[in-house]
């Protein structure tokens, strides 16, 4: 089957992703192997729809009601977990690193590969590990580290590995077992490392490359928490810690900021939309704050680098003469030094920032926040007050799932918008291997058709080893085709913690920030349905009637308007009883929405619809003034 067959709709998780029309179009089949394989819910083949149960017109409706996405072009695409209308939006916040600056990968992540080794050479780490070259196709956020084993881990949701790899092998289902029983690990801090931001990607891979050097080399004999050479012991938790204390000194201490301001060309991308796009947030009449971890002197150079554009960067009133517009005057509160997650918690003083010298001033500073003036530290709760904010006033925009996304959604409630450059890796390679979803799909046909006619009362066994081989060997290629530890999102049918956590934390996802140009402020982002097995593989037209039902719960009686005054009781209805007196007999029927299904506000919160009805009711009340 060709892949011109096959139409791919990107809603992964959500609903049945792909239409495989057969050559002569008989039946029409909700791909089971998008399901078996990638969402791991086999179809059912009792349920196929055909041109006798409906009409393609009718199928094709259902298609386009039950698939709904998006019509904008898949790179200017956000993708939605929890409703939310941009009209409630009322503060932009906006995170610096791998946000607001994006940086040019892999370049930036050689470098700081690069610097890592110096480093660790530099405390007395063998020469040898300089030879090591950084592989882009090796690592992938998400991943935990196993410091007792020294494993790297991509793992699902609750714990269970999919992945696991020592150095650079990738270890066996029975090499697995033995180390950690039924496949499972807790995520205990002690022990493990989560290694969820960009800025972790070169450490990554720099733990593969040493725990594959220290367990092969001939002179280091390999044990199973570490390795020996004569008296001295290694453990891997020893060099985990080497490599994390290297990380941090390189970005406190070391030349990483020194050499990205001095190669900003190699190291930073830069976008002349950007400018234009905050100044449409503020004509939309919301505010815009930046708050990055960045110290005061590198958010300098870095912001007026990404706003250095002829267009846009001056005031509409100045002369040809007249210098750029400064980069600070896009934003109505600037905080530097957040020390986020901790800003979310407890935080720091807030102080003011001496923007000639980037020191600090002397003393707390206890507002108001001045537009222009630059502040560091700080807590969430002097923030928002201080600005006038509510938790969902707030949209914020940031790449880090813990430090900007999980913990100002938990503990703040602010909206969140995460920034995931890797889609755009992964969204290539999903619309670009569909041929391989075609190939599942033809696997998964002949596997349904092998049980096709056997029930409980069948003594024979099918063969469908080779079948079940061949299924694994095309999701090996599928995987495969995101890098060597696979897709961020997923591994074959399993979504990855890094998933579950975008889907828990993040109401927006993306690209790029950017991608908001393409979206009016006053857009409702609605979250598609997250189905279950048997919604997702049943089709509507398909009934299901029960015999004798177990459990009746539908209220079957609807009253209009006028039937239901007319029937409204005058007084509290009271039924006698020898002991009490009810004052219900039985709920009544919700006449208006009780269920909230989405945690954005309802119309009736936003601006525009409290004016609607503030006016409706002045309609009906002439004294209203």
């Amino acid at each position: 089957m060709s892949c011109e067959n096959v139409d791919v709709l990107i809603t992964p998780g959500r609903t049945a992703g792909c239409k495989v029309r057969f050559p002569d179009e008989s039946n029409i089949f909700y791909e089971e192997s998008f399901y078996r394989s990638v969402f791991g819910s086999p179809l059912n083949h009792g349920i196929e729809m055909t041109k006798n149960n409906c009409s393609e017109q009718d199928l094709d409706n259902y298609n386009e009601s039950v698939l709904r996405t998006d019509k904008r072009e898949l790179g200017h695409r956000i993708f939605v977990n929890r409703s939310l209308h941009l009209e409630n939006i009322k503060f932009y916040g906006f995170d610096m690193d791998y946000t607001l600056a994006e940086y040019k990968s892999p370049q930036y992540e050689q470098l700081g590969f690069t610097l890592l080794k110096d480093r660790l050479v530099s405390l007395g780490y063998p020469q040898e590990i300089k030879a090591f070259e950084y592989d882009p196709s090796f690592p992938v956020r998400g991943l935990w580290f196993d410091t007792l084993y020294g494993n790297l881990l991509k793992v699902d949701a609750y714990g269970n590995i999919l992945v696991c790899v020592h150095g650079f092998e990738f270890l066996k289902h029975s090499q697995v077992y033995e180390l950690y029983p039924n496949k499972f690990l807790q995520l205990d801090e002690s022990r493990v490392y989560v290694l969820n931001t960009l800025f972790n990607l070169p450490e990554t891979y720099l733990l593969a490359c040493l725990i594959d050097f220290f367990t092969n080399s001939p002179q280091y004999t390999r044990e199973k928490t570490g390795v020996k050479e004569g008296e001295l012991t290694m453990s891997f938790k020893s060099i985990f810690q080497d490599v994390r204390n290297a990380v941090d000194w390189i970005h406190l201490h070391g030349n990483l900021k020194t050499k990205t301001i001095e190669n900003l060309d190699e190291y930073v991308k830069k976008d002349k939309r950007l400018p234009m796009f905050l100044n449409r947030i503020r004509e939309s009449g919301a505010k815009i704050f930046l708050l990055t971890n960045s110290d005061y002197v590198f958010t300098d150079k870095i912001m007026t680098y990404l706003f250095d554009f002829p267009h846009g960067a001056k005031l509409i009133l100045s002369k040809p003469d007249e210098p750029h517009r400064n980069w600070k005057t896009y934003f109505d509160t600037i905080v530097v030094d957040a020390r986020k997650p901790l800003f979310f918690g407890e935080g720091t003083i807030l102080r003011q920032v001496d923007t000639k010298t980037g020191a600090l001033k002397l003393g707390t500073h206890k507002g108001p926040l001045h537009t222009g003036e630059v502040y560091s530290g700080g807590s969430c709760d002097v923030f928002t007050e201080l600005i006038g904010a509510k938790g969902k006033d707030v949209l914020y925009v940031g790449d880090h799932i813990f430090g900007d996304i999980l913990k100002s959604k938990k503990i703040r409630g602010w909206r969140t918008f995460l920034i995931v450059p890797e889609l755009v890796q992964e969204l290539h390679v999903w619309t670009d291997k569909c041929q391989l979803f075609a190939e599942l799909q033809n696997l998964d046909v002949m596997l349904g058709e092998m049980y096709k006619n056997l029930d409980s009362s069948t003594k024979e066994k099918p063969d469908i080893s080779k079948l079940r081989a061949s299924i694994r060997d095309v999701t090996h290629k599928m995987d495969l085709s995101y890098g060597m530890m696979g897709s961020l999102f997923r591994s074959g049918s399993r979504q990855t913690f890094f998933s579950s956590q975008v889907v828990r934390y993040a109401d927006l996802y993306a690209a790029t920030f950017l991608n908001l140009i393409y979206y009016p402020f006053s857009y409702m982002f609605r979250a598609p349905a997250m189905l279950m097995p048997h919604e997702s593989t049943v089709a509507h037209e398909q009934r299901f009637v029960m015999e004798t039902p177990m459990i009746s719960r539908s209220r079957t009686f609807k009253l209009t308007d006028e039937e239901e005054e007319e029937n409204k009781p005058t007084k509290t209805l009271y039924v006698d009883c020898p002991n009490n007196q009810i004052p219900h007999p039985r709920p009544e029927t919700p006449r208006n929405v009780t269920h909230t299904h989405d945690e954005d506000c309802s119309d009736e919160d936003s601006d525009s619809q409290k004016q609607a009805n503030h006016i409706r009711s002045c309609t009906r009340n002439s004294n209203c003034k």
